[in-house]
């Protein structure tokens, strides 16, 4: 196996809090690094330099233990430049990128010191981002939540511990101390996750969304194509059933048209996180909430510390 994750950032435990788009905040960051484990957040929580620039700082006037930001690095993220340049200039710990080469972002990090961790969900990507330099591989499986792989865990990791040499890092399925040490028993060099701790108290979700996590089981997660242009895993309420999963007729055409495809992703992805954040923060009966099939595990809502206990228990291979 290659370094475990809590050696690479000198942590206590290899355990990573994902980058949730809308809800990683700085209260939940610091719960983390308090807690001995690492955490991320995207760096489009914050809509401008200012307010990206006053997260960093908070994080780090609190403690000196290593955090990241998650980048998005196609075209569809405007900022993507801008962002770049302030994480390398304050030289955050290290960088997740998705959606896109991350090859100007580690040519940038390499000089300053700052590690990237690259999203892949197939061996193909996982060797060119590796060839390029990438730090560490974030493995996104099939039990993702948000934008999930189609490969099973042991799968994935088996797949790209057996062809790569730089830690995998298994995202996707995460709920105990027993199902890190299991993906670390295939390889994995440590896990992402996400879902368990949206139900947190730090977490800046509406009490609905949280209830919603109580509520609904693992069959309750559907994946969509109508909301971010790119297959999203979603709970499956009576809104979401109302408006289909499917992209419809008009939306297939425009999508295979290549002048408009770009422009066509970019428009249902911001309509459909428009739709999301209104769901998230407040009460609305056009309920789109996205979560992974580890609400399974969600029965109520605890103070971070508490759910990292839970992942810490015995959590070794």
């Amino acid at each position: 196996m290659a370094t475990t994750l809590d050696k690479l950032l000198g942590i206590e435990y290899p355990i990573l809090v994902a980058p949730m788009f809308l809800i990683s905040n700085t209260k939940m960051i610091m719960a983390a690094l308090d807690s001995g484990i690492t955490a991320a957040f995207p760096a489009l929580n914050y809509r401008t330099d200012k307010e990206l620039r006053a997260a960093i700082a908070e994080i780090k006037a609190h403690t000196s233990k290593p955090f990241g930001v998650n980048l998005i690095v196609n075209k569809s993220n405007f900022k993507y430049k801008d962002q770049l340049k302030t994480l390398v200039e304050l030289k955050v710990d290290f960088i997740i990128t998705s959606l896109g080469s991350p090859q100007e972002v580690i040519e940038q990090c390499k000089p300053a010191g700052i590690k990237v961790f690259c999203d892949v969900i197939d061996l193909d990507y996982a060797k060119k981002v590796e060839a390029l330099g990438a730090d560490a591989l974030i493995a996104v499986n099939n039990q993702a939540g948000g934008h999930a792989g189609k490969i099973s865990p042991k799968e994935l990791i088996t797949l790209l511990t057996t062809h790569c040499t730089i830690p995998v890092i298994s995202a996707g399925g995460i709920a105990f101390g027993k199902d890190i040490k299991e993906v670390m028993s295939w390889g994995a060099a440590g896990v992402s996750v996400g879902t368990i701790f949206m139900a947190s108290e730090e977490a800046p979700i509406s009490a609905d969304y949280k209830q919603a996590l109580i509520d609904y089981g693992a069959k309750d997660i559907v994946m969509t194509s109508k909301l971010s242009g790119s297959p999203l895993t979603v709970i499956n309420t009576p809104y979401v059933q109302q408006l289909g999963t499917e992209a419809n007729w008009l939306e297939r055409l425009l999508q295979k048209n290549k002048s408009l495809k770009k422009y066509v992703k970019l428009l249902i992805a911001w309509k459909g996180m428009k739709q999301i954040e209104k769901a998230a923060f407040g009460a609305t009966y056009q309920t789109v909430w996205c979560a992974g099939p580890a609400i399974e595990h969600v029965h109520n809502v605890r103070p971070m510390k508490e759910i990292v206990k839970q992942l810490t228990l015995d959590h070794q291979p």
